[in-house]
């Protein structure tokens, strides 16, 4: 009886964190996997007058392969990376002086970086609005400084465009950065400076390979949902700019042209998964050439 009591008390603790997560693998199925099975179905079945799928094609496939279609990927990808690129070199600075010299106001810091999740992203666009507008405050900033003689049309321009992406997706760029730079030895830095090193080669041998874990895991956060974004392209850039999400959402949304919206969405991811394994290779390369101390 004891023995089997036993028994049973080792299955309870070896079964009870699947337990506990199984809430979220149940929703994650249901409104993450169900949804994108389904896209794929649909992107290679055929849609009758009864929006049923009746008989496999590869006709809505074929209809993507255009020189617009491809461009819209390319440049989406385009936006992505220089979302993530730009982030990275403003985040890792960011995450470097609260890690270092925040001291006590870290945790303030840390606050008003991650504040603005806490409100709704609208507000944050329509907030850019009266910053960016010919009247906003940044042309009445530069006006006053006479650094131009009349307003800038900032607003529906490839700008407003990656200043509200930088803005938006930085913080996932910095809070991975921080959390490493926070758990990083200081006495390494130190024994380099003892032994002559410069801050390049210090920086370059020491702190950018032990860091580049998370450089790599900010760089994705913002690199992958950057490259399906829909908002912030179309407010911002004012329907001057096709991306992917644009794409997809005026495909699903018309007149039978679902299974035409579902097939690009397919093209698109793998053209991203592509894209994102190549990046993956090259951070693998470098930390390698980083660690033999190459760079």
């Amino acid at each position: 009886m004891q023995k089997g009591f036993y028994k049973l008390q080792k299955t309870y603790k070896t079964q009870s964190p699947f337990a506990i997560g199984s809430p979220a693998l149940i929703w994650q199925f249901f409104f993450f996997y169900l949804p994108l099975l389904l896209m794929m179905l649909t992107s290679i079945f055929k849609i009758t007058e009864e929006e049923t799928l009746s008989g496999i094609t590869m006709q809505h496939f074929l209809l993507l392969f255009s020189k617009s279609h491809f461009s819209i990927i390319l440049n989406s990808l385009l936006l992505s990376f220089l979302t993530a690129f730009i982030c990275l070199f403003t985040a890792f600075p960011l995450a470097y002086f609260i890690a270092f010299q925040g001291k006590k106001y870290k945790n303030l810091l840390l606050f008003f970086l991650i504040l603005p999740f806490w409100s709704n992203f609208l507000l944050h666009v329509y907030a850019w609005f009266f910053v960016l507008e010919r009247e906003g405050f940044l042309n009445n900033l530069l006006l006053s400084f006479g650094m131009i003689h009349q307003p800038i049309h900032f607003l529906n321009s490839l700008f407003a465009v990656m200043l509200m992406m930088v803005y938006c997706y930085l913080p996932f760029m910095v809070l991975p950065i921080f959390s490493s730079l926070e758990r990083f030895d200081r006495h390494l830095l130190e024994a380099s400076n003892d032994l002559g090193g410069s801050h390049i080669k210090t920086f370059l041998n020491i702190m950018l390979p032990l860091t580049l874990p998370a450089v790599r895991t900010g760089f994705f956060l913002v690199f992958i949902p950057s490259f399906g974004e829909f908002i912030i392209p179309e407010l911002m850039g004012g329907d001057k700019y096709y991306f992917v999400g644009n794409a997809i959402s005026e495909y699903v949304m018309g007149d039978n042209t679902g299974g035409i919206g579902a097939a690009f969405m397919v093209l698109s991811c793998i053209s991203l998964i592509s894209v994102a394994a190549l990046i993956y290779i090259l951070f693998k390369k470098v930390s390698q050439k980083l660690i033999r101390g190459a760079l």
